[in-house]
């Protein structure tokens, strides 16, 4: 176990970074988010294509790269920093997770390829550690119904995957439902309701929601890494230029003991974030990697949104203003927090992971 990059990893991350430099920069992101079309679906067949991000987690046999969590994080991260509009955690992690899951073998092809975009139907702040309500039933005539609210990347998703009952998992056409982008903090990830009224689908296995959602928070993580990396990057340059009482407003004491604490939070959370990439990679005991991707992401969810709030702070008028991309990175970090589970539900399972004692009264 290290909790260092690899070689291979360092050279994903390069050509990810140089991609999103290149093509989705703050000013990119800022206009598309203002937009009617928030994704970059030409930026996610680059990014799947190009590079293969989307086959990463899919087996070679199948089309895919073959590689683990720890590389998926790289890209999260590198995703987070730039908080690109493309739908990677909604496909590429959390469908491709599901048909892993269930041994599906011919659309997991699709996805591998980046012809192919996938949803998984569930609310997007659904936690690990709740059951889900029935949302969706399956008919008398096999045809799905019900309704599923604030789900990512169904509004550009090809292919719905949809949990009904205990376990079972039916795709379905994207075409054959109705899907309605609501409004969402997040400009840069919109939620949509899915609705089914009469949808045919195909139940294609059974799989277990907890462990899906669950690697998916573990991920996470590393994408609010990523999120806070840039804030604190930039915040520190801008205290560096911006000069009062004739001097930069990054030598004055105070300033410093709060970048000091901000640096010391991502340190720490890029050791979590690291941790639960690389148990989640390793096939570890079920129950060690649950706590990695616990501790993971109760503290980077918390860590994100604390140093976006200060960055906006630290920036003074400018960061208060639209012009600046901040505030989008605030959001991301707010909406991230209650993503796939809050910090405090997360904290909740993790003292039953580690078997600590309840609490008295």
């Amino acid at each position: 176990m290290t909790l260092l990059y690899t070689e291979v990893e360092e050279e994903l991350r390069a050509s990810v970074r140089d991609l999103l430099a290149d093509r989705c920069g703050p000013e990119a992101v800022l206009r598309r988010a203002e937009s009617d079309a928030p994704y970059d679906l030409e930026l996610w067949k680059t990014l799947s294509r190009d590079i293969g991000v989307a086959g990463l987690l899919v087996p070679e046999p199948y089309g895919g790269a073959g590689a683990s969590a720890r590389e998926a994080a790289v890209v999260l991260e590198e995703l987070g920093r730039a908080i690109a509009p493309v739908p990677f955690l909604a496909s590429a992690v959390l469908a491709t997770k599901a048909l892993l899951e269930i041994g599906e073998e011919d659309l997991i092809q699709e996805l591998a390829s980046g012809d192919v975009t996938a949803a998984l139907v569930v609310p997007l702040a659904a936690s690990p550690y709740r059951s889900l309500p029935e949302a969706v039933t399956v008919g008398a005539d096999g045809t799905l119904h019900g309704r599923v609210r604030g789900v990512a990347g169904a509004e550009v998703a090809d292919v719905l995957l949809v949990p009904v009952g205990p376990g079972a998992l039916y795709r379905v056409e994207a075409a054959d439902a109705r899907i309605e982008t609501v409004p969402s903090l997040d400009l840069t990830r919109p939620v949509a309701t899915v609705t089914f009224d009469g949808a045919p689908g195909d139940v294609i296995g059974h799989f277990e929601r907890r462990t899906v959602l669950a690697f998916g928070a573990g991920l996470l993580a590393s994408e609010q890494l990523g999120t806070a990396q840039w804030c604190l990057d930039t915040t520190l340059a801008y205290i560096k230029e911006r000069h009062q009482f004739a001097r930069p407003v990054g030598s004055f004491q105070a300033i410093k003991h709060r970048m000091a604490d901000l640096w010391l939070d991502v340190v720490r959370a890029r050791a979590a974030a690291r941790n639960a990439a690389d148990r989640l990679a390793a096939d570890a005991d079920p129950q060690e990697a649950l706590t990695a991707a616990a501790v993971a992401a109760s503290w980077c969810s918390e860590v994100a949104l604390h140093v976006a709030e200060e960055s906006v702070q630290l920036h003074g008028g400018i960061g208060m203003t639209w012009e600046h991309p901040l505030h989008l990175y605030l959001k991301r970090a707010k909406a991230g927090q209650i993503a796939l589970g809050t910090p405090g539900a997360h904290r909740d399972a993790l003292a039953g992971l580690a078997d600590l004692p309840a609490p008295v009264g």
